[in-house]
């Protein structure tokens, strides 16, 4: 399978250090099988940091990972209540740790986090939230969350995103 992470470096080699809290599966490495996707956030990252590039670093793994019994792997096929409640409890201030290798399922963007928040404040319920979160395109995410797993990850190449 090939993976896809968009930076403003290129990243040959993964790591979990520099993972942010609070984000949609918590501290992790995460990638997309969407080059597209990964080329949108690296331009996002280039503009929030005022940096000269926008750069996707491109993997392989193994598809026989997701099927790995010996790993603890979280996965989501689609928008539902199991995953809103996931990403509600990983992105809050006082954020669930989970102990999964890796979670795969949609990714939460702009128009998807507004109503994730208002899921989160109470203002819609569950089943409204849902509603209206399918409505939203999704792209993917495969986040990796230990050492095994990143380890995985067979760097091939890297390219600048031109806008």
């Amino acid at each position: 399978m090939r993976l896809y992470h968009g930076s403003i470096v290129e990243v040959h080699k993964p790591s979990l250090r520099y993972g942010r809290e609070r984000t949609d599966f918590g501290r992790g490495f995460y990638t997309t099988t969407l080059a597209e996707q990964a080329e949108h956030w690296a331009s996002i990252k280039k503009d929030r940091a005022k940096a000269a590039k926008a750069i996707v670093s491109v993997y392989e793994i193994d598809d026989a990972i997701l099927k790995d019994s010996t790993l603890k792997i979280r996965e989501f096929h689609g928008v539902d209540e199991a995953w809103l409640n996931f990403v509600v409890g990983c992105r809050k201030e006082s954020a669930i740790k989970h102990d999964y290798d890796l979670v795969f399922g949609p990714v939460a963007n702009d128009n998807v986090f507004t109503t994730v928040n208002l899921y989160e404040s109470g203002i819609l319920d569950a089943a409204a939230a849902i509603l209206q979160l399918r409505a939203y395109k999704t792209y993917d995410q495969l986040s990796f969350h230990t050492e095994r797993v990143i380890m995985a990850l067979k760097f091939v190449e890297s390219y600048e995103v031109k806008e």
